[in-house]
């Protein structure tokens, strides 16, 4: 089992920054590779960025690319997603999610463990 725990979000205006964090307990986090996925109000839940095991490789949304960075610190077990140039659009509840596995997916249903989502929401 791995546990995970976001923290980060919040109410912001349009272009400005956030930093999400996602602590990990349970097994080794760096068997893990990680995502984070958003999730807004009446709309199904999309990939935003995913991260390697290893952290040496990563992959973003379109929608996203340019402006966040998905990072992790596997002596610290937490995976970050630094977001830049915030757009009002970006507003969703953001969740990491973790899967046992080599690969990056951008499909929800290939990771096995997901955190309870933090509320980012940017105004105009």
């Amino acid at each position: 089992q791995v546990q995970l725990i976001e923290s980060g979000g919040g109410l912001v205006q349009a272009g400005d920054s956030l930093r999400l964090s996602c602590a990990a307990s349970g097994r080794t986090f760096s068997a893990y590779a990680m995502g984070w996925f958003r999730q807004a109000a009446g709309l199904e839940r999309e990939f935003v960025a995913g991260i390697t095991w290893s952290g040496g490789g990563t992959r973003y949304a379109d929608s996203v690319k340019d402006r966040f960075t998905i990072s992790r610190d596997n002596a610290k077990n937490t995976v970050y997603l630094q977001m830049n140039s915030l757009k009002p659009e970006d507003t969703a509840v953001y969740y990491c999610a973790a899967h046992a596995g080599v690969l990056l997916h951008e499909v929800a249903y290939k990771y096995n463990y997901w955190g309870q989502g933090t509320q980012v929401t940017v105004s105009s």
